[in-house]
């Protein structure tokens, strides 16, 4: 194991030193010394999302696409108007006025079908639609916490069995733990000293992130909405609206995608990384979510006998040889300790 050593900005090699082990699970409550970002909003306005969620939906649907006839040739709105919603739906012209509005209080759940349908929802809108709906009618004794940054040891063992890249994440995105190829893989993530690593913040914040991610437009495309479907989850994380608040005030690329207001989900796909090490990676992923806290267990492989496994050879080889590095140093400087 590796002697407990914290990701720098010194570069790769230095972020690598720490490959097999970095700790970020932690073994008591207290607080890290790394420095925090400021908070920089308390809460999701669920209001708000609700709005912004169904207006951009409404606008999305023509007439047209919806099977409702045209009478005239001017219209003021793009997509659908509020009463073709109402009337596609089944409900009248005010309630929809005012579940727009964003009032979601008391909606029964023939209704949320009827706009799903109405409204031409996929599956990942129509979770992010109840989704708003359950934070709406939520109590205070009902309402979710923020979620853990630790990881079972369980987990980390299943980590550790696993021969490809695989890490833990939450659903702020903050890698909570990983294997040695896992942490290989990310190490230009290891080097934000902000604790523990976020890829969210990576990819906004780094501009290294826009050569990392060979098709970033796609990734930052993909975490703006999986952020979004967490928020609809639960609004009262107050971790994961900080973060939201961060990147809304720190990066107008995050913003002009946050007001799309798109949702998404995330499990399985395709990833082109081009790592600073071993080169382009054409790889593809599964995510699976770990039950009760909610974190997710992704894992990354390549096509057997590709250019990409290749590369992920060569990147079990390097990780492994950091690491040997440092076991020897360590034992160097530590006369009682014998090498490896």
């Amino acid at each position: 194991m590796l002697s407990n050593l914290e990701p720098s900005h010194l570069g790769v090699n230095a972020a690598l030193a720490v490959v097999e082990r970095v700790p970020i699970e932690t073994g008591n409550d207290r607080p890290s010394q790394l420095r925090r970002r400021r908070r920089t909003v308390n809460a999701v306005d669920s209001r708000s999302e609700v709005k912004e969620f169904l207006v951009s939906r409404r606008a999305r649907v023509t007439p047209e696409q919806a099977g409702l006839p045209i009478y005239g040739h001017s219209r003021r709105v793009k997509g659908l108007r509020r009463e073709e919603v109402a009337l596609l739906a089944g409900v009248s012209v005010d309630y929809y006025v005012r579940l727009e509005r964003g009032n979601l209080h008391g909606v029964s759940k023939q209704v949320l079908d009827a706009l799903a349908r109405a409204l031409q929802l996929d599956d990942a809108e129509r979770t992010h639609l109840c989704d708003l709906a359950g934070a709406a009618n939520a109590s205070p004794a009902t309402r979710r916490r923020s979620g853990t940054i630790r990881v079972r040891p369980s987990v980390q063992r299943i980590l550790d069995l696993i021969a490809a890249p695989a890490w833990v994440r939450n659903a702020r995105h903050d890698l909570l733990a990983a294997n040695r190829l896992g942490y290989a893989l990310y190490s230009e993530l290891l080097m934000d000293p902000v604790h523990p690593p976020n890829n969210a913040r990576y990819v906004f914040l780094n501009p290294r992130s826009q050569q990392f991610f060979v098709d970033w437009e796609r990734a930052a495309d993909d975490i703006v909405a999986m952020l979004r479907s967490e928020a609809g989850r639960n609004p009262y994380d107050k971790t994961l609206t900080e973060l939201i608040g961060e990147l809304s005030t720190r990066s107008e690329t995050f913003r002009q995608r946050w007001a799309v207001a798109n949702v998404r989900f995330h499990r399985t796909g395709h990833k082109q990384l081009l790592h600073p090490v071993v080169g382009n990676l054409d790889l593809s992923f599964e995510a699976m979510e770990l039950p009760g806290e909610d974190q997710t267990l992704l894992v990354y492989t390549a096509e057997p006998g590709s250019p990409s496994q290749g590369a992920l050879d060569l990147l079990a080889s390097w990780a492994a040889t950091l690491e040997r590095e440092q076991l020897e140093q360590t034992a160097s400087a530590s006369p009682g300790l014998s090498r490896p």
